[in-house]
């Protein structure tokens, strides 16, 4: 029996070691991956590759591939006029010189079969001639249908066949942190997408627009991304990318996007009627500060203090005076002056719209019929 028990042991021992040696050498006998590095005695095993035609884990691929083909390179190009360009005796002596085209470089964005393109107004003001790239290498001269200084945003058409369309998202749904891309021809390299988060909504008083409701992003922005679409990571359309905050010139991760629901509202009003048409109501307003609160006797502790009102405009008609607190406007909450300026603008011009003022230590409603906003004189070109 003790013999039998000893050959039993052995043969164990044997199996076991067979084991070990097989495991070592060839463990894909044993159906286990394969060793990255069996010299070193550290098992690092491979990951299987991806099945063809999936996306990798935390992969922007899809959305670059919907949103991509639908963002436009914008050329322009504008006579650079001299002082003395229209002399004939500088011209004799000296040529053409004061007639040499300016170029500028710019993104825009696809948002229709017919082929209208969102772009920023800074980057065809002045041009004289437009040319937009697609990612395809079609090429197209574009004519403009309208501009809207105000928001910094210009509506272009091309007329070409088969053009690939975004599709618009909903910017009211963003909130911090949620990722972003940002796709342009930063610099004229080419078609370029940089990722990111949204850092800041809201953003307002920078002094760029008159009307500035900014989304603010990390995702990488340059010179020549204006125009440029910010997508989330399903490929819809959130922004148009407008500018950055810089002291090189260069991506310091602060840029700055409209909001698409702005974009679409003025796309229509373009369209519609030629012009963006806004409200107004003639006053002059100042965020709260203790020293006008004093001034005036203001007990409101929010909203917008009302310094000066238009004779005959129509605050003055709805009963507004000097010293009231606009503290709401069509049932939206004013904070500053900012907010005061966009609400009263999104109103229709003659439709009575409802007011909350704070008098003093009174809660007073009135019903204000805004007028139309004068249009801004656009600056000449130097």
């Amino acid at each position: 029996m003790r013999r039998y028990w000893l050959v039993f042991s052995q043969a164990v021992t044997v199996l076991l070691a067979a084991w070990f040696v097989v495991a070592t050498l060839k463990p894909e006998w044993l159906g286990r991956p394969a060793s990255l590095s069996r010299g070193t005695g550290v098992s690092l095993f491979e990951a299987p590759p991806p099945l063809p035609g999936t996306t990798p884990i935390g992969s922007f691929r899809g959305a670059a591939q919907r949103a991509s083909p639908a963002v436009v390179s914008i050329n322009t190009s504008k006579a650079l006029q001299g002082p003395h360009a229209q002399d004939p005796w500088f011209r004799f002596f000296f040529g053409e010189r004061g007639a040499q085209p300016q170029s500028g470089l710019g993104s825009g964005v696809i948002i229709s079969p017919e082929g209208y393109i969102l772009t920023n107004n800074h980057v065809i003001a002045g041009a004289d001639a437009i040319e937009v790239l697609l990612n395809d290498s079609r090429s197209a001269r574009a004519r403009v249908i309208g501009t809207d200084p105000e928001s910094d945003l210009a509506i272009l058409k091309i007329d070409l066949d088969r053009l690939p369309v975004i599709t618009l998202g909903n910017s009211d749904s963003l909130q911090v942190g949620d990722q972003v891309l940002a796709i342009g021809n930063p610099f004229g390299v080419g078609q370029t997408v940089t990722s990111g988060i949204v850092s800041a909504l809201g953003r307002n008083q920078l002094g760029i627009n008159t009307f500035e409701n900014f989304i603010q992003t990390d995702a990488a922005i340059n010179p020549g991304n204006s125009g440029g679409a910010l997508v989330d990571v399903n490929g819809q359309l959130m922004g148009i990318n407008t500018a950055i905050y810089s002291r090189s010139g260069g991506n310091m991760g602060i840029g700055f996007a409209i909001p698409v629901s702005t974009a679409k509202m003025v796309l229509e009003a373009i369209v519609r009627d030629g012009v963006v048409r806004r409200g107004w109501i003639g006053v002059e307003p100042a965020d709260l500060s203790p020293e006008l609160m004093e001034t005036f006797g203001v007990k409101a502790r929010s909203g917008v203090l009302i310094t000066g009102v238009l004779q005959n405009g129509p605050a003055a008609q709805a009963g507004i005076r000097p010293g009231d607190v606009i503290v709401q406007v069509n049932g939206r909450n004013i904070g500053n002056v900012s907010e005061l300026l966009t609400s009263v603008a999104s109103l229709k011009p003659g439709a009575p719209a409802p007011f909350k003022v704070q008098r003093r230590s009174d809660a007073v409603e009135v019903n204000v019929t805004p007028g139309e906003r004068p249009r801004p004189q656009e600056l000449q070109p130097r």
